[in-house]
């Protein structure tokens, strides 16, 4: 035999170094060069297919030649190479018959698979050869047995009956019949010309020999199954096939059953492991962005980093490329990610045992993760951050992206990233600070369109009025200062006045409210709050805080013994003081309000006091009470010197447990408690408690209290809205104050963010989840995202006539249930313009009008071109 040409050393090259597991499949040339001529990454390297002419087998010669044809049952034929017009050939007119077909190794297979997948709904205008319309069957291996006849510079290819199936070695028979007609083979897989190499070593390296003039070689034939049938089916018989075939093969449920290739290609679902419905959700997200999946389709293992401290050795990303290839086989059952999981265990250990997580915490992880392992800057240079020095905003944003990339680059920083500006004020010295910043993905808030009740209780400091009950309504996420200027009007407070906001429990102040911008999500609906009118400007007078005990003589085993319990509300006042008269004589002022006069009879009082109580713990708006008559007639009414000696005051903690030291009348009071607050208990006999309205004073409202069987409204806001709360200027909190370096102190800036760079793939992540102090949350909310058109050309600060600002939705993970809990899926756009529901390893198609539900945690965004 002649030396090969130079170009089937190249294929022959391509398959020894290729992988032996990914196989070799046989395929039709006109779907295989339509794939390849549309996909870059096809057609990179510019192998080309070296030619092979079917020809029948030469008749044996010998003296049994009439019974051999007669009884021989294999199907045999030969291979001639075409070394003349190899580039003709390939770039020419596919015949009409359509009897010309393709080698190419796995990997290529998979490639042009997804490729035919993703483009099956722009082919509608014009017949064009798809997997969706061309193949009618599953894959299905083929075993040939080839020879090697070097006197005729050709191949011999025997298909038998005891090697294959019958129901194969009939398909086989349609496909391989030779006719009259020329029909040719392309191997772009480098086997088919490796057999005719001389080096027998080598032969033994990439074949199983199993005699000496006979090698064995499996195809994968796909998109053949039933030719004659196929090629003469009507396009219209043939997408009711389609169609039905569709919607029949999903992984996960239902019947396995003849059906479009391509149609149920990445309708793979994933097994729960326990608890892992978050990790499948996110995971298939991903699993069907374009471009991501191509990539990891194809031969990524090259740009691996190795050398990367930040990096997980590669691991992680051959772990998920592997997972990816599992879900796009054909015909793939429901895959248990157990490989994966093991390894996001080991470099994340908060993702490991079998608890519940959160997909866009895992989502963030592993992004960050892919990226550091396929980072493609192997020695990440120094950058020095330049002042903007009053430079136009475009030249400081370009240097910081060309500073980024330096140092990032990757698949995930070309498809994931964009960049904002974030804009910092100090409040001093008006100092203001640029700088850009590259995100992953958006964490939008969800701004409240609903108002929230609170209840408060508003007490006088000087004793002419009794604590009065107020309901006011704020925006359910607001803050603070919200709440006070609600109860401001509500109650007329005056502008010489102000507010001295506590939660009280078990009788004591347990904690002030006086941040302006705390939200008001620290308040909880079962606590009570007290709002003391204070005088304002008194900064530089005490507040004393009066709290009470009284003394109970319970009988034990028929004795009595004496003993001190808190009640009440703790009274509060601002007031100059010299010695233990003064402070008797504030503390009388303000029970002035809840002292009981003699002319009322003792059935008036219980009305009375039942009907106050009332007041205050219907959460009715109040207005002053009608007893106001009686407060007056007691102011001048003169306590009874036995009553005023009565009571004990002691300097105590802010807690009331201890009795510090006695305040005695007509001597100095020793102040040694919080500076600027006194804390004072006073100890009550039980004659003196009954002239007091006590149940008024121990009374308070909670701050809401749930109606059981009380509908809840459906809130509902637009994904615009969040955005433009994300991008809304706001101060700092306490804990993230930014440090000026024109005053050289740290402020509470005012922070402003804008979008500047988008990118190709947009994930916005739906902040549902609340954290604090006291309680975790889960907000219901309905956002309304749009599905096929995403503007955000109104909330873009630089303008690019470049790229375009218009996305549409591809993928949706969901979270139904509550907070520690609860379940994930993931709503997917699949080609030909269905969506699909993967819940675990259960697929299934749903319309898309459902899509849109309030479980909506992260949405998946794709940049399309401006119409």
């Amino acid at each position: 035999m002649d030396g090969l040409p130079e170009d089937s050393s190249d294929a022959s090259q391509q398959a020894s170094t290729s992988n032996d597991d990914q196989g070799v499949y046989f395929v039709p040339y006109r779907w295989w060069k339509e794939a390849r001529e549309a996909s870059s990454a096809l057609d990179s390297d510019g192998a080309k297919g070296i030619t092979y002419t079917v020809a029948p087998a030469s008749s044996y010669g010998g003296p049994m030649k009439i019974i051999n044809n007669i009884f021989n049952s294999d199907l045999v034929f030969n291979l001639r190479r075409e070394c003349d017009n190899v580039q003709s050939n390939e770039n020419g007119e596919v015949g009409i018959s359509g009897r010309d077909y393709a080698l190419v190794p796995g990997e290529m297979w998979l490639q042009a698979l997804k490729w035919h997948s993703d483009s099956k709904s722009a082919s509608k205008d014009g017949r064009t050869f798809s997997a969706g319309e061309d193949d009618m069957a599953d894959v299905y291996p083929l075993q040939l047995r080839l020879s090697v006849l070097r006197e005729t510079n050709s191949l011999g290819v025997k298909i038998s009956k005891k090697d294959n199936a019958i129901e194969r070695f009939r398909r086989a028979c349609k496909i391989f019949s030779v006719e009259p007609e020329l029909w040719r083979i392309w191997d772009f897989s480098g086997k088919i010309t490796l057999y005719f190499l001389s080096d027998k070593s080598k032969l033994a390296q990439e074949t199983q020999r199993q005699s000496e003039q006979e090698i064995l070689l499996e195809l994968q034939v796909y998109g053949l199954s039933d030719f004659s049938r196929s090629r003469d089916l009507k396009k219209d018989d043939l997408t009711g096939l389609l169609s039905n075939g569709t919607s029949l093969m999903m992984n996960g449920g239902g019947a396995n059953m003849n059906s479009s290739e391509a149609g149920s290609l990445g309708l793979t679902g994933l097994q729960n492991l326990g608890n892992t419905c978050f990790m499948s959700s996110a995971l298939q997200c991903l699993a069907h962005t374009p471009k991501f999946v191509d990539y990891f389709l194809g031969d990524y293992n090259a740009e691996i980093n190795h050398d990367n401290p930040l990096g997980m050795d590669g691991e992680i990303a051959l772990a998920f490329g592997d997972l990816l290839r599992k879900l796009w086989a054909p015909g793939a059952t429901p895959v248990a990610p157990r490989m994966f999981k093991s390894k996001l265990a080991r470099f994340a250990p908060q993702f490991s045992g079998f608890n519940q997580h959160d997909s866009q915490e895992l989502l963030a992880f592993l992004l960050d993760g892919l990226h550091e392992d396929l980072n493609r800057v192997k020695c990440k240079p120094y950058v020095e951050v330049k002042d903007g020095d009053g430079r136009p905003d475009e030249e400081i944003a370009d240097e910081y992206w060309r500073n980024h990339l330096a140092r990032n680059d990757s698949i995930i920083v070309e498809l994931y990233q964009g960049q904002y500006r974030s804009t910092l004020v100090c409040p001093v010295c008006r100092k203001v600070s640029i700088t850009f910043d590259p995100f992953m993905y958006l964490s939008l808030p969800l701004p409240s369109t609903s108002m929230r009740t609170m209840t408060l209780t508003v007490m006088s400091t000087d004793g002419n009025t009794p604590p009065s009950s107020f309901t006011v309504s704020i925006p359910k996420n607001g803050k603070f200062e919200d709440l006070i200027q609600a109860l401001s009007i509500a109650c007329s407070l005056g502008v010489d006045e102000t507010f001295l906001v506590a939660e009280i429990y078990n009788n004591r102040i347990i904690r002030y409210l006086g941040e302006p911008s705390d939200s008001l999500s620290l308040i909880r609906d079962d606590d009570r709050l007290v709002a003391y009118r204070l005088p304002k400007g008194a900064e530089d007078i005490p507040i004393i805080v009066f709290m009470h005990q009284h003394a109970e003589e319970p009988s034990i085993c028929g004795k009595l013994t004496s003993s001190w319990k808190a009640f009440g509300i703790p009274l509060v006042t601002s007031s100059k003081f010299e010695n233990g008269s003064d402070i008797r004589t504030l503390y009388l002022k303000l029970l002035r309000a809840f002292l009981i006069p003699d002319e009322e009879s003792g059935d008036d009082n219980d009305k009375n006091e039942r009907t106050a109580n009332e007041e205050l713990t219907n959460m009715e708006d109040a207005t002053t009470p009608s007893f106001n008559a009686s407060a007056d007639s007691a102011n001048r009414k003169e306590f009874q010197v036995d009553s005023d000696t009565d009571l004990e005051f002691y300097l105590t903690d802010e807690k009331g447990t201890t009795r510090d030291s006695r305040i005695v009348m007509n001597e100095p009071v020793a102040a040694k408690a919080v500076p600027g607050r006194l804390s004072v208990l006073v100890c009550w006999p039980s004659k003196m408690v009954k002239k007091y309205k006590s149940r008024l004073l121990s009374s308070l409202p909670q701050v809401f209290k749930s109606d059981f069987f009380a509908k809840k409204t459906q809130e509902s806001v637009s994904l615009y809205k969040c955005l433009e709360a994300f991008l809304k200027e706001e101060p700092l909190g306490p804990e993230d104050m930014w440090y000026c370096p024109a005053c050289k102190k740290h402020r509470q800036a005012s922070k402003k963010l804008d979008l500047w760079r988008l990118p190709e793939i947009l994930v916005i992540h739906l902040k549902r989840f609340s954290y604090s102090r006291f309680l975790k949350n889960k907000l219901e909310t309905y956002v309304d995202f749009p599905v096929h058109d995403l503007d955000l050309s109104r909330h873009i600060a630089h303008r690019s006539d470049q790229l375009s600002n218009r996305y549409m939705l591809y993928a949706v993970s969901n979270h139904y249930g509550s907070m520690g809990g609860g379940h994930y899926t993931a709503f997917v756009h699949h080609a030909g313009g269905q969506w699909y529901d993967f819940d675990d390893s259960h697929v299934s198609p749903i319309s898309e009008d459902r899509i849109k539900t309030s479980a909506a945690y992260v949405l998946f965004y794709r940049r399309v071109a401006d119409r």
